[in-house]
């Protein structure tokens, strides 16, 4: 697959220079010698970082021996083995397999795995039921019911059984999360295909989908029969890992590797795809592919493949998104500088400079299309002409031009240079005639200004305490645009921050349950879910679980945390300068490059560091200070710094400053650096996540008899009347209650019943009386009408208490998650709040003083569903 790293010497591994790469790392002789054998590379030693004794692979061992007795679209593994180092903070089953020349032309590959759980939700009708988890499957099936297997990672994968003696009828399902799909999901559950005596779920022309979760459901008995075999028959893209990163925080590690296989597992034959979930997704995306991309330079160096994506996307639609077409020139430029392929970039000079010019006819009043998920970018395709979409978008053009003028002088453009040079000097100037033109943009516009790298000294402090001072509102509700914010926040030496930012916007994914990046995500929905339970659909419809343009933490922590960055085209310089901030003690990253594996790891506790440079690239290393004074450095055993430069062989010059030593031309070499630190690391101070408003309490006594408990200020009674009418009784203080509903507009207004006894049915006034009628406002059903949102719009900063009424009227099991949002701003504030188990009616029950936004998410049930919301004084 294109993996064109050479190593230390020649492209070649020599025996001392290995060992010397590795020992610092605290990786055993024993288990380097067995990896020198077997041809691994540097970065395969390091890779093991004080884990490579360890003999049990946890992801591994849920591989199957053998092959599927049916005819498969792709052979088994083959051309390989399993000669990598052990990573256990990976997800990846395949984690330390080799293909020996992997190309960007090789075709897909098969292997199975085995169910690691597995339970059912009848045990009368199953027996011998935990050797599904067994390499000897027997399980006798003896009445109707249902077995659920946790296949324990997310897989591009189909699901099959065996059984050699099968009678009645038999429906299968495969899920993401642990609960079966929802009804109005279509293609997540179906008879299978029998093939001899193999049954097969075949929900689509490819087979495959994201699975984590199977089910076998035994619809009709006749009698007894057996399942002898479970799989889960898995494709991938032949494709080695030649990068990595660790660090003395488990959970970034944890989360580098959960990233990098994302975008292994979504790597289709020819492109860069997504096994996405009811989405019409799984095509060719110009502008996703930027994230997706870069992991993969970081991770894999597969730059063949990378190039190919370029090329295939070079005129591809955009799909009405104009952020894409920007996204695609500064996904060319990232390969540029990765590779210093001058062949492509000139040959694509043109179509990058045919994007940028149509995106400055755009700039003045921009198209968006989409630009986000987060409810502050338009909620995806709801409001994509809103504010900080523009400003956003009009922030990414500045900063593409400004790149794309950079690399065009590399190259000896200068006329390149300097039109789009002038084009954004031009846009700067108009921005500037507003000389606090940053207090009206949010975090993401914010994010593109210093990401386009032109704010002052003083603008940049001024953005930092306007954008990204808060925790909470810091954090975007889709990690691809989660990136944009880590890249500015580097940019700004905001690193503790940054670090805690992955932990909330990621590791909260990982603390789930998931061993995928996912399409969106709240750290609040841990406190109100379960563990691998079903997750809120909202305006992204569907929510997937593993989309690989979700992975820019890889990017990111290789880039800046580990600090491996080219300086100049296909490495011919580079830095290795890493950022820990006072979060970490020990980071190490290893970086695949067309000259050979650049690796640098730095531990300020022991003073011992380490950096690999191979043939052809020069550096810049910097030894961190971690808040402290560096005495003295030797490299190799050879004093070299003091506060002075002392010459040795291999670097050229030395300096220091705040925050770092830095050697300069440092050359080809294996370098054992022991820095001497005078004091204590410092820790950083934790910032606490706050939410402006608070939840009160859930009330699932009160039913529909509200009055004197509800509503003493005012009431609006959704479809109670008759369907499209509202019963309203609005406070003076509430200037408007609307209601909208996905990409569709005006909410549904249903009327459920007239004239009902039933206590669950809202009452009519606060009298309570009898007879009472209910209604609602009914989410969709399709896939982009899973969510909808009630705006209340108040007078200043009026305070007020708020209940939502939920009746679950036709007792579908629904599931609700329910999103405040501050109205004018739309950041969030207050948690997210699950309502379930609502047939008789429950109340949610918040303190606001101020207009909100209140989202409905789908999380379980046909749709969402709310018949009120009643206003209450607070201190008075």
């Amino acid at each position: 697959m294109g993996n064109r790293t050479g190593n230390i010497e020649n492209g070649k591994v020599t025996r001392r220079g290995f060992l010397e790469t590795a020992v610092g790392t605290g990786v055993s002789l024993v288990a380097l010698r067995a990896l020198t054998t077997s041809g691994a590379t540097p970065a395969d030693a390091l890779a093991g970082l004080d884990t490579i004794d360890q003999q049990t692979p946890t992801s591994e061992s849920r591989l199957l021996s053998g092959s599927s007795p049916i005819k498969e679209p792709y052979p088994p593994l083959h051309n390989g083995g399993f000669i990598g180092p052990l990573v256990p903070q990976s997800p990846d089953p395949l984690i330390r397999f080799r293909w020996s020349k992997p190309e960007a032309s090789d075709d897909l590959q098969a292997y199975l795995l085995r169910p690691v759980q597995a339970s059912t939700d009848m045990p009368a009708a199953f027996g011998n039921l935990d050797t599904l988890t067994s390499q000897n499957c027997n399980v006798l099936v003896k009445g109707i019911g249902s077995i659920r297997m946790d296949f324990g990672v997310e897989s591009a994968a189909w699901l099959e059984f065996d059984s050699p003696d099968f009678s009645g009828d038999v429906q299968m399902s495969i899920s993401e999360f642990d609960k079966p799909p929802l009804p109005n999901a279509p293609g997540k559950t179906r008879t299978p295909v029998r093939h001899g005596n193999t049954f097969r779920l075949e929900l689509n022309a490819e087979l495959y989908e994201g699975v984590r979760f199977g089910w076998i459901h035994v619809r009709r008995f006749s009698k007894p029969w057996h399942i002898t075999a479970v799989r889960a028959v898995c494709q991938i893209k032949p494709t080695n890992y030649q990068g990595g990163f660790s660090c003395s925080d488990s959970m970034l590690t944890r989360i580098w590797y959960t990233a990098a296989y994302t975008v292994k597992l979504n790597l289709l034959k020819n492109y860069f795809g997504a096994i996405l979930i009811n989405r019409g997704d799984r095509i060719l995306w110009s502008g996703d592919a930027h994230i997706s991309q870069g992991a993969a330079l970081v991770a894999f160096g597969n730059f063949e493949f990378i190039r190919d994506n370029i090329d295939r996307t070079s005129n591809h639609s955009t799909h009405g998104i104009a952020s894409y077409a920007l996204y695609w020139v500064k996904s060319l430029l990232d390969y540029y500088q990765y590779t210093g392929d001058d062949d492509l970039l000139r040959r694509y000079l043109t179509n990058a400079q045919t994007k940028l010019d149509h995106a400055a006819t755009n700039y003045a009043n921009p198209v968006i299309g989409f630009y986000g998920w987060d409810e502050r970018l338009g909620a995806g395709y709801e409001n994509p002409e809103c504010q900080e979409c523009k400003n956003a978008y009009r922030m990414l053009f500045i900063g593409t031009c400004r790149e794309f003028a950079a690399t065009a002088a590399i190259i000896g453009r200068a006329d390149i240079h300097r039109k789009y040079t002038q084009i954004a000097q031009e846009k700067i100037k108009e921005l500037r005639t507003d000389p606090r033109w940053y207090e009206s943009f949010g975090v993401h516009a914010c994010s593109d200004a210093i990401n386009a790298d032109f704010a002052t000294l003083s603008e940049r402090h001024a953005i930092i305490r306007h954008a990204f001072m808060d925790r909470l509102n810091r954090l975007s509700y889709s990690p691809f645009n989660q990136f944009f914010i880590l890249q500015a926040m580097a940019r700004l030496q905001q690193f503790d921050g940054a670090l805690q930012t992955i932990h909330d916007c990621w590791g909260v994914q990982v603390n789930y349950g998931g061993t995928t990046c996912f399409e969106v995500y709240r750290p609040s929905w841990n406190a109100m879910i379960g563990r691998n339970a079903a997750v809120p659909n909202s305006q992204n419809g569907y929510t997937s679980l593993c989309l690989p343009w979700s992975s820019g933490a890889a990017f990111w922590l290789s880039r800046e945390v580990a600090g491996i960055k080219p300086t100049s085209p296909g490495f011919r310089t580079v830095d290795i300068v890493p950022n820990m901030g006072k979060s970490l003690t020990c980071v190490a990253g290893w970086t695949p490059t067309p000259r050979g594996i650049v690796a640098g790891r730095f531990d300020i506790l022991s003073g011992v560091c380490h950096a690999t440079i191979p043939p052809g690239v020069i550096a810049r290393v910097g030894i961190p200070k971690g808040g402290r004074n560096i005495r003295r450095i030797t490299v190799n055993g050879h004093a070299v710094w003091d506060g002075t430069y002392h010459a040795v062989p291999g670097i050229i010059a030395a300096y220091e400053d705040s925050y770092f030593v830095y050697f300069t031309g440092v050359g080809t070499g294996v370098f054992a650096i022991n820095a001497d630190y005078l004091g204590k690391p410092s820790s950083p101070a934790k910032k606490p996540v706050v939410y402006p408003l608070s939840f009160v309490k859930e009330d699932a006594i009160t039913q529909g008899s509200w009055g004197g408990v509800y509503g003493r200020d005012g009431f609006v009674l959704f479809g109670y009347d008759s369907p499209g009418k509202n019963r309203c009784c609005i406070p003076d203080y509430v200037e408007s209650v609307k209601s909208s509903r996905g990409e569709q507009g005006g909410c549904r207004i249903v009327h459920w019943v007239t004239r009902t006894m039933e206590h669950r049915a809202p009452a009519p006034d606060s009298s309570n009386d009898f007879p009472r009628n209910i209604g609602c406002i009914k989410g969709g059903t399709a896939w982009s009408d899973v969510t909808m949102y009630v705006d209340v719009l108040v007078k200043g900063s009026s305070k007020y208490q708020l209940a939502l009424y939920f009746v679950d009227w036709d007792c579908v099991g629904r599931q609700t998650a329910v999103e405040v949002f501050d109205l004018h701003s739309l950041n969030r504030a207050v948690p997210d709040r699950m309502v379930a188990d609502y047939e008789q009616g429950k109340y949610l029950v918040y303190r606001c003083e101020r207009s909100v936004r209140l989202r409905l998410d789908l999380v379980r049930g046909d749709n969402t569903v709310v018949s009120g919301i009643f206003f209450d004084p607070i201190g008075r």
